[in-house]
């Protein structure tokens, strides 16, 4: 009969051994898959740190950490699998010194600041994220809140009149009307009193030359004296006396950028508006125009459902 050996039972050192490099293994894996995220921009300061500090719990196995922008070498010499996030305008440009570079977010830039450094073209590997709200969300908004309002006024200048084709567009299913007026001279207040007579609702667009600090004053008290409400450009302009606005605050950029994160690079959007956004209003603005108290949000929830309908 031939021999066989007895079976024995493994030692308890053995079974470690073997239970180690199981999860050596798969620590070695996790470490593989694991991504490297630089977030960059012009300042270090307590906002930024506890930006990347939220980012970095909502993506533990990754490898997230902020570095000062004067600290960077050129984008063409960092390694081709970072990825990279761009805080401000000032990283933006020193981005785009060179075409080489990793995949690139850039965060929360405005319609016009793009325009401004891009004109109509696109870097290869960059996504923008949008921080003005999408055109067709504030036009929605603004039937939710004034259903009797059909004349959408619009003011514009040189830098802003590009957005106007895409406005109408957005506004043509919803059977409303926009109705534009240029103004050039924020010292002039002819065209702002022409288009209050010829609208329904004032829809401010994201131009920091016609929706400031400076101008605030004579829009709102403009507006207002003829019982007509302005839908926008901000919730800080919301605050200053708008009626209301859709936005977008830290814990919704948070969500977008973890999603596009876990996509591979080639993948993103070459721009794109954060789908997740609240609805800020101004209660003392609503009371004084005889509007319902708004349950900001019940309405948001409304206006995100109409987006996720086809």
């Amino acid at each position: 009969m031939p021999y066989r050996p007895a079976w024995k039972t493994p030692t308890l050192g053995r079974v470690l051994a073997v239970l180690c490099l199981l999860f050596t293994g798969m620590l070695g894996s996790l470490a593989s898959n694991a991504a490297d995220i630089l977030l960059t921009g012009a300042e270090d300061s307590p906002g930024v740190r506890a930006f990347t500090q939220a980012l970095s719990e909502l993506r533990p196995n990754d490898n997230v950490r902020f570095q000062a922008l004067t600290s960077l070498p050129t984008p063409g010499k960092l390694p081709e699998n970072i990825r990279l996030i761009l805080l401000d305008l000032p990283s933006l440009d020193w981005r785009l010194q060179d075409v080489q570079g990793p995949p690139t977010l850039v965060l929360r830039i405005s319609r016009l600041q793009a325009r401004q450094r891009l004109s109509s073209s696109l870097p290869a590997r960059l996504c923008l994220l949008w921080s003005d709200p999408p055109p067709d969300r504030q036009l929605r908004l603004t039937r939710t809140l004034l259903p009797q309002a059909k004349r959408i006024g619009v003011l514009y200048d040189n830098h802003s009149e590009f957005l106007l084709d895409e406005l109408r567009q957005a506004a043509l299913p919803l059977g409303l009307e926009v109705v534009t007026q240029r103004w050039n001279n924020i010292h002039d207040s002819r065209p702002l009193q022409t288009l209050l007579k010829n609208s329904d609702v004032l829809l401010g667009l994201d131009d920091a030359d016609l929706y400031n600090p400076q101008t605030a004053k004579n829009l709102l008290l403009s507006s207002y004296s003829r019982q007509m409400a302005l839908i926008g450009p901000s919730a800080g302009f919301v605050k200053a006396g708008s009626l209301a606005s859709t936005y977008s605050d830290q814990s919704d950029w948070l969500a977008v950028l973890d999603e596009l994160l876990d996509r591979p690079p080639a993948t993103w959007p070459r721009s794109h508006y954060p789908h997740r956004f609240k609805v800020a209003s101004n209660p003392q603005v609503a009371r004084s125009l005889g509007i319902e108290a708004i349950n900001e949000a019940s309405v948001a929830t409304l206006l995100a459902e109409g987006e996720r309908r086809p």
